[in-house]
C-alpha cells in the first residue's frame, strides 16, 4: 500500500468552496456574515424518485 504524503502548513493551499445561490455560482469567501451563516446551516438531502404512472 502506497505511503500517505504528508504536507507542512506552509505546503498547503487553501480550498475555496463554490455554492449556487438564486441560479449561479459564488466562492463562500465572498458571502457576508450573514450569508456564511446560513450557509453553514445548509442541511444535504437526496429526494427520493416518483413513482408516477
Amino acid at each position: 500500500m502506497a505511503e500517505a504524503t504528508q504536507l507542512k502548513d506552509s505546503e498547503r493551499q487553501p480550498c475555496e468552496v463554490w455554492t449556487r445561490v438564486m441560479g449561479y455560482h459564488r466562492p463562500v469567501s465572498s458571502f457576508n456574515t450573514g450569508k456564511k451563516g446560513e450557509f453553514a446551516e445548509r442541511k444535504c438531502f437526496v429526494e427520493s424518485k416518483c413513482d408516477c404512472k
